[in-house]
């Protein structure tokens, strides 16, 4: 394979030179990527140096890093991979190998969602992006969750909480993100599931080639797919959008880099996605109960520091859904009329189920975005979503 070697100058150029003429590899050319300390008249290392990362990942089929402390540490080296990966190459060290994550191609116009980790706000995006979308198109989203089914599960109108309770009680994971994004995007919705996640978003399994199929034979104007924490959908997408609450750790960068919208609720990831050449938007969210609380003294379920100021009948308030001993203890001095809770975690399985046993209403509650113009944006990136 034609391959594009990383070298620093904290090596002998002759040491390098003999370690690329040892090689299995058709070495086009290096990219010197720092270190001064052992250059000595020049930097031969018997092939050509590329001036500029971009120009050598352009020309070449492979990276092999050859590189090392100090000049490349583990995030910098994590950097240059992310970049080889956004390239669409294989990244090779003396004991590593990143490959990009295998796509699969989908012939009607698409968009995934993805995100850098768990409760980034990646399914109240998605929920967003299908009702905004589904005013001028026939939306179907693809969502695949830890919890999702074994087989793709069409769901064609939004679960009601008789529906939810159903599943639960006969096993299912009752929160899982096809479930939450169907009771609030409320468009044709798959369920899908995967295990596992690689550093690139990669999967060991998953069923969400599957559902790409079925939501085809659906025939929409435009499918969203939704992915699982950091993990990738694996499809080829015409549009690509990045919800992010890091970029500096791990691959991260190498989602930033195969995206072409980056949304955030950190300054401090804006300005790190802003210096890798994104597009960023700053985004907050809001809870927002699916219906009027009335004035009912209300107890507020969820799974991370959901924003409700803006609800004055919340007079007790657990963030213990993902912390199932926690919320039992929770719920046992709870006093109030009605319960909201978010579709995640044991969100059914134990509220939902406490409620029903007390006689109290339960009310779902969705965390709604807050962007200035993010809408005008979205809308252009929908436009760009022909097939890959």
């Amino acid at each position: 394979m034609r391959a594009l070697a990383v070298v620093d100058g904290e090596h002998y150029a002759p040491v390098v030179r003999d370690a690329l003429a040892g090689l299995p590899y058709e070495f086009i050319g290096a990219w010197l990527a720092g270190g001064t300390e052992k250059l000595r008249n020049g930097f031969d290392v018997g092939v050509p140096l590329f001036e500029t990362l971009e120009a050598g990942l352009a020309s070449a089929e492979l990276v092999v890093d050859l590189s090392d402390e100090p000049v490349l540490g583990p995030r910098e080296r994590l950097l240059v991979a992310s970049r080889a990966l956004a390239a669409g190459l294989p990244y090779v060290g003396a004991d590593f190998r990143f490959d990009p994550p295998e796509l699969h191609p989908v012939a009607t116009p698409s968009l995934a969602v993805i995100g850098t980790g768990k409760r980034v706000g990646k399914t109240a995006v998605t929920c967003h992006v299908a009702r905004l979308y589904a005013r001028e198109r026939d939306v179907v989203v693809v969502s695949m969750g830890r919890g999702g089914p074994a087989e793709p599960v069409v769901l064609t109108s939004p679960p009601t909480l008789d529906d939810l309770l159903g599943l639960s009680r006969a096993g299912s994971h009752a929160a899982s993100d096809h479930l939450e994004t169907a009771a609030f995007s409320r468009v044709t919705t798959i369920g899908c599931r995967r295990c596992g996640g690689g550093l690139a978003g990669a999967t060991f399994a998953s069923n969400v080639v599957e559902g790409a199929r079925l939501a085809a034979e659906l025939s929409p104007d435009l499918i969203v797919f939704d992915g699982s924490g950091a993990a990738v959908p694996p499809v080829k997408v015409g549009a690509r959008l990045l919800v992010a609450h890091d970029v500096s750790s791990g691959l991260n960068a190498y989602r930033v880099l195969i995206s072409d919208l980056v949304l955030t609720m950190s300054d401090r990831v804006a300005e790190e996605a802003d210096a890798l050449g994104a597009d960023v938007v700053r985004f907050d969210l809001r809870l927002r109960p699916a219906e009027p609380l009335a004035g009912r003294r209300a107890a507020l379920f969820t799974a991370g520091p959901a924003p409700f100021e803006h609800l004055p009948e919340v007079v007790f308030t657990s963030r213990n859904l993902a912390d199932r001993r926690a919320l039992h203890e929770d719920l046992r001095s709870v006093d109030a009329e009605v319960f909201v809770v978010e579709l995640k975690a044991a969100a059914i399985d134990v509220v939902a189920e406490a409620a029903a046993e007390r006689g109290v209403e339960l009310v779902l509650a969705e965390n709604e975005l807050v962007a200035a113009g993010l809408d005008e944006r979205l809308l252009a990136l929908a436009d760009q979503a022909v097939p890959a």
